[in-house]
């Protein structure tokens, strides 16, 4: 299995490009506004135009609507979709693109239980949590 980087939060072209160019394979892009690391579409359209090709981009969201991630997505050309919240498995395979569900990691949480809701995730990723 070959081992995919991926780094999250980026804000600028800048880093993005820094982060491509020490090997990361996909950058993630946060469009939940109460993050300080969360982008406009018009700053996530400037970063992806700048990619060099095979990089993939990743939009991640939490919680949000289907009007405000379809408006987003005629807006910016995202590669995969990350979701953060509550989402159901329907919630996030309405978009017919590839996605990646994260859980969040607290005592007593069966992780097997969890990601088999999620049959079709392109990926599971672990996330820490803290309240």
């Amino acid at each position: 299995m070959r081992i995919r980087i991926k780094i999250c939060g980026i804000t600028r072209l800048e880093d993005a490009l820094t982060a491509v160019h020490l090997g990361a394979d996909a950058l993630g892009l946060v469009f939940y506004p109460p993050s300080p690391r969360a982008v406009t579409a018009e700053q996530a359209r400037t970063i992806i135009a700048s990619l060099p090709p095979f990089v993939t981009t990743v939009g991640l969201f939490v919680n949000e609507t289907e009007a405000a991630i379809r408006t987003l997505l005629s807006q910016v050309p995202l590669d995969l979709l990350q979701f953060h919240g509550d989402e159901s498995e329907a919630d996030c395979a309405r978009y017919a693109r590839p996605y990646i569900k994260a859980l969040r990691m607290q005592d007593g949480v069966d992780i097997e239980k969890q990601a088999q809701q999620y049959q079709t995730a392109a990926g599971i990723l672990l996330d820490s949590y803290q309240p």
